[in-house]
C-alpha cells in the first residue's frame, strides 16, 4: 500500500472518529458550555501528547526553537478560530445551515491552496468537490432561512478549518509530528480557557459535580484521547503524504458519519434528500480519487 492511500484511508478514519463523536459532544455541552468543553478537552489531549514524549520520544525536544513553537502556535490558532466563531454562529443560525456552511471549506481549500501553496487541483477533484458540495447541500440545509450574521460568522469558521488543512500540509513535512501536534492542541486549550474565562460561566470547567457527570466524562475521555490527540496527530502525520484538496474532501464524509450515528445511537431519522446528499458526497470523494492520466490541471513546479 503506497504511502498517498494510507494516508488517505489514515484521514478518512479522523471523520469518523469526528462524525461518531458528535452525539457525545451534544450531550455533554448541556452540562458544560462549548469554550469550557473544548478549554478541559483540548488541555487533556496536550497533556497527553506530552506525556507521551516525555516518556517515548524525548529526543523530540531537541528540535525545539522559536520557528517551531510559532508553527504549532500558528496553526493551533486557526483550528480555534474554525470552533470558535462556528459556537458564535451556532447563536444566531441553525444547526443544519452551520453545517453545510462548516462544510464549505472543502470548496475553501482549493482555492486558497493554489493561493498560498501554488498547488492547482487538477479537474477531477474539481468536480469531486462540485458533487460533495451539492451533496453537504442536501444533507444539512433541513431549512430555507435566509441568511443572517451566524452564517457570517460561521462562514470565518469554514475558513479557519481551511486554513488549519492548508497550513498543517504546508509545515508537517518541517517538524517533529508528535511535538508539532502537542504544541498546536496545547494553542487551543489556551484560548478556549480566556474565551471561557470571558464569555462563559468558567467556574463550572472546575465543578466536581459538572465534570463528574456520566456524559461529561464519557465524552472528555473519548474526545480528548480519539478525536483530538489521536486525530489530530494523524492529520497532522499523513497530511503531508497528500494533498489539502483531498483532505478537505476526506474531511467532508464528516457529517455523513455524524447522520449515521444519530441515526444509530440517538434515534435520529433522515430524509430521503439527506440520504441522497450523503451518497453525493461519498461519491464526490471517489471520483476525485480517479486516474488523472493525461489531466490538464496538474500540481504547478511537478515534475
Amino acid at each position: 500500500m503506497n504511502k498517498s492511500l494510507f494516508a488517505d484511508i489514515s484521514l478518512l478514519f479522523v471523520a469518523l472518529v469526528w462524525g461518531s463523536t458528535f452525539v457525545l459532544v451534544q450531550n455533554a455541552l448541556s452540562f458544560l458550555e462549548p469554550f469550557s468543553f473544548n478549554g478541559v478537552r483540548f488541555f487533556l489531549a496536550g497533556l497527553l501528547l506530552f506525556g507521551w514524549l516525555c516518556l517515548f520520544q524525548r529526543h523530540q525536544f531537541t528540535y525545539i526553537n522559536k520557528r517551531l513553537i510559532f508553527s504549532g502556535m500558528f496553526i493551533g490558532f486557526w483550528l480555534f478560530l474554525g470552533y470558535a466563531f462556528q459556537t458564535l454562529g451556532l447563536l444566531y443560525t441553525t444547526s443544519s445551515k452551520a453545517g453545510f456552511i462548516t462544510g464549505l471549506s472543502v470548496v475553501i481549500v482549493p482555492f486558497l491552496s493554489y493561493i498560498l501553496l501554488k498547488q492547482r487541483p487538477n479537474i477531477l477533484a474539481i468536480v469531486g468537490v462540485f458533487i460533495a458540495t451539492i451533496g453537504l447541500y442536501l444533507l444539512t440545509m433541513t431549512d430555507s432561512a435566509s441568511l443572517n450574521v451566524g452564517d457570517a460568522f460561521v462562514f470565518i469558521c469554514a475558513a479557519g478549518f481551511a486554513l488549519h488543512i492548508i497550513f498543517i500540509g504546508k509545515f508537517s513535512k518541517q517538524f517533529p509530528t508528535l511535538l508539532l501536534t502537542a504544541i498546536q492542541i496545547l494553542t487551543v486549550a489556551f484560548l478556549s480557557s480566556i474565551f471561557a474565562f470571558l464569555f462563559e460561566d468558567w467556574e463550572d470547567a472546575f465543578r466536581t459535580d459538572v465534570l463528574l457527570t456520566g456524559e461529561v466524562i464519557v465524552a472528555l475521555v473519548i474526545t480528548s484521547i480519539f478525536a483530538t490527540a489521536v486525530a489530530f496527530f494523524i492529520q497532522t502525520n499523513f497530511q503531508k503524504y497528500t494533498k489539502p484538496t483531498r483532505v478537505a474532501l476526506i474531511f467532508a464524509t464528516e457529517p455523513v458519519f455524524a447522520a449515521a450515528t444519530g441515526y444509530f445511537w440517538a434515534g435520529d431519522r433522515l430524509s430521503g434528500s439527506a440520504i441522497f446528499g450523503c451518497l453525493l458526497i461519498l461519491f464526490g470523494m471517489i471520483f476525485a480519487e480517479l486516474p488523472k492520466k493525461n489531466m490538464l490541471f496538474q500540481r504547478k513546479n511537478a515534475m
